[in-house]
């Protein structure tokens, strides 16, 4: 094995792909950050959904919006500056330049940021978690979100 294969084999878990050191702490120490970092910046109608056995694209998927183009943007350049300041994660982004959607992804939680609009109009709440719409119609329902 070539000490490029080692660093990689190293830097990663082999049965996930994912970066080593992303145990459950971790994701559950990184979704605290994403969520503090949202209410400090008054982000609108905020929700996570525990995505955990769902499949291979995460954990977690938040979703909230913002007033604006500048205030979803201005939440998005906050929330990536603290990820990479906490030092537990690191993250890609999509759509930043836009502000409509902005798309973050940390490998274990993905965040999705809107204009009212644009969510509206998308409504991953439904999509993703179809328990949120039955619970509209049920009350004995219980949802798979974490708030």
């Amino acid at each position: 094995m070539t000490p490029i294969q080692q660093e990689h084999t190293q830097a990663t878990n082999p049965s996930s792909g994912k970066p080593a050191g992303s145990g459950a702490d971790t994701v559950e120490q990184l979704l605290a950050i994403v969520e503090t970092s949202l209410d400090d910046d008054q982000a609108i109608d905020a929700i996570t959904i525990n995505l955990k056995g769902k499949g291979s694209l995460g954990d977690y998927m938040v979703i909230a919006s913002g007033r604006s183009v500048r205030h979803v943007g201005a939440i998005a350049d906050h929330l990536l500056r603290a990820i990479k300041e906490s030092g537990v994660g690191s993250a890609q982004t999509e759509g930043q330049s836009s502000g409509d959607w902005v798309l973050i992804d940390t490998g274990d939680i993905i965040i999705h940021l809107f204009r009212p609009e644009v969510r509206e109009f998308y409504n991953l709440e439904k999509m993703w978690s179809p328990e949120l719409s039955d619970a509209s119609d049920d009350d004995d329902t219980e949802a798979e979100v974490v708030s």
